[in-house]
């Protein structure tokens, strides 16, 4: 009776963004680098003072994005690609108010 033993029965949360089990190593860096660019864009935008690290950030996150958004594998990258263009899009439009890429 080893299944009345095995671990089978339990779910583990685990956070990945291969949910298809295979590799992607350069979508997922894609996917994590326009997010990165994203998180900074988002943050910087609103401080008048960091409107050019939000204007630059914001624009490389969109590219970045846009193209990760073309060649991602799986719904997970997709969904955190949307997130990343979103967040970088806003956070240009706010560094662009604020005062531009100089």
């Amino acid at each position: 009776m080893p299944s009345a033993t095995d671990r089978a029965g339990r779910e583990h949360f685990h956070l990945t963004l291969n949910s298809d089990g295979g590799s992607h190593t350069r979508e997922n860096v894609l996917t994590l680098v326009a997010l990165a660019c994203g998180v900074i864009a988002f943050i910087s935008g609103p401080m008048v003072a960091a409107h050019i690290v939000a204007s630059w950030a914001g624009t490389i996150g969109f590219v970045v994005g846009m193209y990760s958004q073309y060649v991602s594998a799986t719904t997970a990258e997709r969904s955190v690609n949307i997130v990343a263009i979103v967040m970088s899009f806003v956070g240009v439009a706010m560094g662009v108010f604020h005062g531009g890429f100089i």
